[in-house]
């Protein structure tokens, strides 16, 4: 429209003008019309019919806020009203009107539960933090069950300890540490045992026999399945691996006997993605840092035979020196950015 008010005011033709456009003068006649009307869409008011009036809706507020009422939702005034006969509004209308005020927080003196972080535990070596949990293996007699009691070494993810029983005690979970600790022999070194929040964990017998190790224990958040994720992981792996029976156990000397050589293998065959691929024995022993050592030169060894075939950096095969158990906020963030 700019373009064609120009060129007329330079004395150029209508006509002319619209063609050298593409534009047939009906066309501009109609964007002249419209130019100066408005989309009643953007400025129509609709009030609904069951708005609330200004006096209604501060009648509303000062019942929501009456000493009887202040520390009750909607869902129990308006029944209540309704009881002595009166009506206001809906629910719905009073959370409405509720929230357009900014009162729809937890009336009353309730408070919303406080969000605890979960134990945060970190380990630069082998035998400085253990994870252990129990998981069921299906027996013959539907509803009967043995239990793997299994505790790894969360640097090395080596298992450290593991039995079958046929009960889940304190007093089996007790043994089963007691033989990890001596067997490893660390006494007198700091060591942190986490594991979930079930009643194994926290029995007396348990508890009493970490204190006369010096052992430090840790628990996850109650009703959070994810504080413990390197037992949960292992347990997947155990479940999953190609060995696992497709049966179930007849006796508990048969389960043992197969977790026996399962924890052969994951230890000394197995190796771990999470380790740069070594096994969990070589990281727990130190070997880790020797075998990636020698990778690191056949991949520099062969990158310098044939350059033209990598475009990058070779495979990064240097060690992990540190392991988190539920890592802080902070260092997520930390480690987020280092990554961009």
């Amino acid at each position: 429209m700019a373009w064609l008010r120009e060129a007329c005011a330079a004395g150029a033709r209508r006509e002319a003008a619209c063609r050298a456009l593409g534009l047939s003068v009906r066309t501009w006649q109609r964007w002249q019309r419209d130019e100066a009307k408005v989309d009643g869409r953007t400025t129509a008011v609709h009030q609904p019919a069951n708005r609330l009036s200004d006096e209604e809706r501060q009648r509303l507020l000062e019942v929501a806020n009456a000493p009887e009422f202040r520390s009750l939702p909607p869902s129990q005034i308006v029944p209540t009203l309704a009881d002595r006969g009166e009506y206001l509004a809906s629910e719905s209308t009073f959370y409405r009107v509720l929230r357009a005020e900014g009162q729809l927080q937890r009336r009353g003196r309730a408070r919303p539960p406080a969000q605890r972080a979960p134990q945060s535990h970190r380990a630069t070596a082998p035998n400085q933090l253990w994870s252990w949990d129990i998981t069921y293996l299906a027996t013959t007699v539907k509803g009967i069950f043995f239990y793997l009691y299994l505790i790894m070494d969360v640097y090395s993810r080596k298992i450290v300890g593991l039995e079958v029983f046929e009960a889940e005690l304190a007093e089996h979970a007790a043994t089963v540490v007691r033989r990890a600790y001596l067997r490893e022999g660390i006494a007198g070194e700091p060591l942190v045992l986490h594991s979930d929040n079930g009643a194994p964990m926290k029995g007396a017998t348990l508890l009493a026999t970490l204190q006369k190790l010096g052992v430090m224990p840790s628990f996850s958040r109650p009703s959070v399945s994810n504080d413990n994720p390197y037992s949960e992981a292992l347990f997947r792996t155990l479940k999953y691996v190609p060995s696992y029976p497709s049966k179930p156990f007849e006796v508990v000397e048969q389960a043992r006997d197969w977790a026996m050589g399962f924890q052969h293998w994951y230890n000394e065959e197995h190796k771990h993605s999470a380790l740069k691929f070594v096994t969990p024995g070589e990281r727990h022993r130190g070997e880790d840092k020797a075998i990636l050592a020698h990778r690191h030169a056949v991949y520099a060894q062969a990158r310098a035979q044939r350059p033209e075939r990598w475009s990058g950096a070779s495979r990064d095969w240097d060690p992990d020196n540190e392991v988190w158990l539920n890592l802080p906020k902070e260092g997520r963030r930390k480690a987020s950015t280092s990554q961009l």
